[in-house]
């Protein structure tokens, strides 16, 4: 008897220490964040530390996790996007799944392998596949230009997303350069200027668009290189188009008819499948996903699921809906009250708790032999979006923890496992919202952000507890 008081006594205490340590390392934080952790010890699932764990925040990326268990436990390790061309009487037929992965070079391969010399008919272009928005609500309308939000569609090539860059002259002005083979165009008005007239009138570098037509205005600063711009496709249809011909082009491919989307009336048999490319398994898939926080990846992994799940033509609705079903069906998990409405994190409507996020994590791990899905995961400070995040890149946090972190305005979050290879590994979560620290002023000198002091003391003393 004197023994178990001693050992609950123990426990008591060093449940304290813990608290009392992560509770200063909040203490950083500007006034007004709001914060909910949770710390728990995945061998007892013993609560280290938890505070506002039931509150629904934004999880960002961190919700690529739940959409990649979800697609491990629905799709299978084996499962691949499939693009096609198939003879359909006269005409072609080149059908587009969703390939997030799927480029311009290897759709060119295609249509070498079918050994098309002509098409007497019309070519269609399939993707029928997926419908509804390709951009989610709660998408930002300053952030669709970049490639990050590039449009999720059942048409993708070079994952939606364009290449140029932009040089500047000491006329003032500034050019813009197109590689030949994308069917894009570009205007440039912006101005070159000093970066002391670019401070002192507030002028920033501002893309609009109509249709693939890019036009930049603003200001930008005078650099000796040309700055390598990326910017997202905005309309599927003709960017695909422009594409195809282009490639039919280069193949001396005749086209006696047009390009049309959707499905022609004639089915598609199996003896007439001219060729197919095959994308990479879903492992790889989610790899790169969790690794380079790809949210063209993650949304049309979610139509997907969407299309699959529920037998009909997939969409960010319908996909997100599946989400939380096969979750639930499959894993016991209740996201019931989370608000999903994409797959990737980036829309700011997105809402969940740092609980169901433990959950989430929690069978993760005790799966994990049969899932696979923790080394598919960045390491801290060493690969994916963790290698040069500033709280990782010494030790011991450095190489001691598997983690998604995810970013929006005002959100920094990380969920993850920590000390893996240890006595007492820990499965934790951090949603950090509403961050906005006070902006050092001009000439001051400058100090770490408060949100990186946080990160170096609550993940080292997350290692310190996983060691004891």
């Amino acid at each position: 008897m004197s023994f178990s008081r001693f050992t609950l006594l123990g426990l008591a205490l060093f449940s304290c220490s813990s608290f009392a340590s992560i509770q200063h390392s909040l203490n950083v934080l500007p006034a007004g964040s709001r914060t909910a952790i949770v710390v728990e010890d995945i061998s007892s699932q013993g609560i280290e530390y938890q505070q506002k764990q039931d509150e629904l925040l934004p999880p960002a990326s961190t919700l690529k996790i739940a959409t990649a268990l979800a697609a491990r436990l629905a799709l299978g390790k084996e499962f691949t996007f499939t693009t096609s061309l198939y003879k359909a009487d006269n005409d072609v037929v080149l059908t587009f799944t969703g390939d997030p992965s799927l480029s311009r070079k290897q759709l060119s391969s295609l249509f070498d392998e079918s050994d098309i010399k002509a098409i007497q008919g019309d070519l269609w272009i399939d993707g029928t596949i997926f419908t509804g928005y390709e951009r989610a609500v709660g998408w930002p309308w300053d952030i669709l230009g970049v490639c990050y939000s590039a449009p999720s569609s059942a048409l993708s090539i070079d994952e939606n997303c364009v290449q140029a860059s932009i040089t500047t002259h000491d006329d003032g002005t500034t050019r813009v350069f197109v590689p030949i083979h994308q069917p894009i165009s570009f205007s440039s008005y912006a101005k070159s200027v000093s970066r002391e007239e670019q401070e002192s009138t507030f002028c920033d570098l501002e893309l609009t668009t109509q249709g693939n037509h890019y036009e930049l205005n603003g200001c930008l600063v005078k650099r000796n290189k040309p700055l390598p711009l990326k910017f997202a496709v905005q309309d599927t249809q003709d960017f695909t188009e422009q594409t195809v011909l282009k490639i039919l082009n280069e193949h001396n491919i005749k086209l006696n008819g047009e390009v049309r989307f959707g499905k022609p009336d004639t089915p598609l048999l199996a003896d007439n499948k001219l060729a197919i490319h095959s994308s990479k398994q879903l492992m790889e898939l989610l790899d790169h996903m969790l690794k380079k926080s790809d949210n063209h990846y993650a949304d049309n992994l979610t139509k997907m699921l969407g299309h699959l799940n529920y037998q009909q033509a997939g969409s960010f609705t319908n996909g997100t809906a599946a989400i939380k079903d096969i979750l639930l069906k499959q894993a016991n998990i209740d996201l019931s009250n989370a608000i999903l409405v994409d797959g990737s994190g980036l829309s700011r409507n997105n809402r969940m708790t740092a609980n169901q996020m433990k959950s989430i994590l929690q069978y993760i791990y005790k799966y994990d032999k049969e899932l696979g899905l923790i080394e598919l995961l960045p390491t801290s400070g060493i690969d994916g979006t963790l290698k040069y995040r500033n709280s990782m890149r010494k030790e011991p946090v450095k190489g001691g923890m598997k983690s998604k972190s995810g970013s929006l305005f005002g959100s920094y979050n990380m969920a993850g496992f920590v000390g893996l290879e240890n006595k007492e590994p820990l499965l934790f979560v951090q949603f950090v919202a509403d961050y906005h620290p006070i902006a050092a002023k001009k000439g001051a000198t400058p100090i770490e952000r408060p949100i990186d002091t946080f990160e170096k003391s609550f993940y080292q003393k997350l290692i310190e507890l996983s060691k004891d």
